[in-house]
């Protein structure tokens, strides 16, 4: 998985994206996602499981892609199955902590 963690003053945005999937656009009828165009968005440093885990821990904002990433929030607890969305079949998931 890809990494990255965005701190601003509005807060601490966390992305993550399978590392088979960046650099690929996923599109069907009514959802867009350009993972090579926002690459630099999720692509920091590669990360295993615990580490995500660890960054997730913390965040005002989480954008997740892929069946690995996804997998790793809803085993935390911070998504259920139903809150997963897809593009054809890969899931994602956009979390907010207001």
């Amino acid at each position: 998985m890809y990494l990255k963690i965005h701190n601003d003053p509005k807060g601490k945005v966390v992305a993550v994206c399978d590392e088979n999937l960046l650099g690929k656009v996923l599109e069907d009828k009514d959802t867009f996602m350009d993972l090579e165009r926002y690459r630099s968005f999720y692509e920091e440093r590669k990360a295993g499981a615990d580490e995500v885990e660890e960054a997730l821990k913390s965040f005002d904002s989480a954008n997740i892609v892929g069946k690995e990433a996804v997998g790793v929030a809803i085993k935390m607890g911070l998504a259920g199955k139903k809150d997963v969305m897809y593009i054809k079949r890969t899931p994602y998931i956009q979390i907010y902590r207001l």
